[in-house]
């Protein structure tokens, strides 16, 4: 629930018209006309992120360099003759001080290479909590619960239906029951068993689709934004599984909902230096305790979006595990903004004018996220683009730059770079702005739609339901390339670039073990209009 960069048209702009109490935030003042739509790409691109993204690929450029090489040599052999090759082997026996130096400096070398390298990161595979039917929420109920808790004012009722019949979210999503009961009970000890349920669940699919035993694991990392109890939740997994006495655990609080894919990069760093290990991600957020019961509407969109879900995953860093891993990580792409105040306010826990708490919107937040955004993929392009697409980007940018020519910025075609998007399931305006911001097709988005439709908005572990969802889609083909981007708060923007090392098969009973998707995904794609009402009869 930490980010909450959701649907702009459904939510944001109500919130921003309709608003019937208002809560000041110190670090983000309201402008005075907020914008309503992501910025237009096709402006300025400032060079700073351009040269950091070269950077980024020069940093890489050693091992590009010596690929010429070899069509160098075999280019000059191919010249020698046979008198060539005699008068070179008596040089040689002539010159054996020159032969071993030349010998030594090629092995040091190449040992060099060896121990210098970065370890290749490959993920093993994943699994996505699927909540049992009791826990489910049809829009209906979820409805019926927000007029029988008799908290919030018949405004407010009406402010979070529209919200509902405009937010993309399907029949199916799920809440927990402290939070279903009537009245509610968000306590401490519902929150733990909540964060158990999903943890657990996650894990016990985990380990029992890879055979991998919780002893073997070396590094564990756990996130989860507004719920961060003490012990920590990586805590309660190392006690619940027994796990050994050296792990190296890690938990991530208050970092929204791209905090997944900041824990997968700090398990890339982490499994660099430790050779021969596996590490384990867990990504989750808790409802029970962060439910508000107020009436400030910047607050109650999170209500009416955020469901309950997560996800394990599995890397490692071992050479024989890739022969079994599903996916190689290429690239993560990190951006945060937080130097910025209104970026840090954007999206901001704190109390009402009652004193309930909540996590309270600015009206400036889709405009922030798109700045983010613009900066992410500045960084990624030189990164993943082809060159044809980087020519025809710094040519227009150099147009614009040198000679103060009147053109747009060429704008990439990323569906170049990747064949697969998984774009944090938000909401649906987020949705609707990146398919437009990045030219991408429906075909593209529906993992991400989706997802939101059945699961709703499960923070950082969305990315991992819209992967299983290409999964079970049969989608997956050896060689493809899948980019996950996520907005989070503070505010930040992240990426992750994978290649799958093997096509997955949705026919393969191991391929589809821990996927939420195994046995509905026949159902999938369905149409989701711009509104829908509200079926009273559904309430389950």
């Amino acid at each position: 629930m930490g980010n909450l960069c959701s649907s702009r048209g459904t939510a944001a702009a109500m919130a921003a018209t309709a608003q019937t109490t208002t809560t000041t935030q110190p670090f983000a003042p309201a402008p005075a006309r907020a914008p309503a739509r992501l910025p237009d790409f096709t402006q300025s691109v400032k060079l700073k992120y351009v040269k950091l993204g070269y950077h980024y690929l020069i940093t890489h450029g050693a091992y590009l360099a010596v690929l010429p090489l070899p069509g160098f040599v075999a280019a000059h052999l191919s010249t020698f003759t046979l008198r060539d090759l005699a008068d070179l082997w008596l040089h040689l026996q002539y010159n054996l001080v020159s032969v071993l130096a030349c010998s030594a400096l090629l092995v040091a070398a190449c040992t060099a290479y060896l121990l210098t390298r970065p370890r290749p990161v490959y993920l093993v595979d994943f699994a996505c909590y699927k909540p049992d039917d009791a826990r489910r929420c049809s829009r209906a109920r979820f409805m019926d619960c927000t007029e029988k808790l008799g908290t919030f004012t018949d405004d407010n009722v009406a402010f979070q239906r529209r919200i509902v019949e405009r937010s993309g979210l399907g029949e199916d999503t799920y809440l927990p029951e402290a939070v279903l009961n009537l009245p509610p009970n968000p306590s401490m000890a519902n929150a733990r068993r909540e964060a158990e349920t999903v943890m657990f669940g996650a894990l016990d699919q985990l380990f029992a689709k890879t055979g991998v035993r919780p002893k073997d694991i070396g590094i564990l990392v756990v996130n989860c934004s507004l719920f961060n109890p003490t012990p920590s939740l990586a805590s309660m997994v190392v006690n619940h599984y027994k796990l050994r006495g050296n792990i190296l655990s890690y938990n991530l609080g208050g970092m929204g909902c791209s905090a997944g894919l900041i824990a997968v990069d700090l398990a890339k760093d982490l499994l660099r230096v430790h050779p021969n290990t596996y590490a384990v991600v867990i990504s989750m957020e808790n409802i029970t305790l962060n439910w508000y019961f107020g009436n400030d509407r910047s607050m109650l969109v999170s209500n009416c979006l955020f469901r309950m879900g997560g996800a394990a995953i599995l890397l490692s860093n071992r050479r024989a595990a890739r022969r079994r891993s599903k996916y190689q990580l290429v690239h993560t792409v990190r951006t945060h903004k937080g130097a910025d105040d209104s970026a840090f306010g954007c999206v901001y826990q704190q109390q009402d004018e009652d004193g309930k708490t909540g996590v309270s919107l600015s009206k400036d937040l889709m405009a922030i996220a798109g700045g983010a955004l613009k900066t992410n993929i500045t960084t990624l392009g030189p990164l993943v683009l082809p060159v044809s697409e980087q020519l025809l980007f710094f040519a227009t940018l150099a147009a614009k730059k040198l000679f103060n020519a009147k053109v747009k910025p060429y704008i990439p075609d990323f569906k170049l770079a990747f064949e697969h998007f998984c774009i944090h399931a938000g909401g649906r305006g987020v949705l609707d702005k990146m398919e437009s911001s990045l030219q991408l097709s429906e075909w593209h988005m529906e993992p991400s739609r989706m997802t939101l439709n059945r699961f709703g908005n499960t923070s950082s572990s969305s990315l991992w339901y819209e992967l299983a969802y290409a999964e079970a889609k049969g989608r997956i083909k050896k060689g493809d390339r899948t980019w996950q981007i996520a907005f989070g708060s503070g505010f930040k923007c992240n990426s992750a670039v994978w290649r799958a090392l093997r096509s997955v098969n949705p026919a393969r009973e191991s391929d589809m073990a821990g996927n939420p998707w195994a046995d509905e995904i026949h159902r999938f794609p369905v149409p989701v209009p711009k509104v829908s009402a509200i079926d009273p009869t559904t309430t389950n």
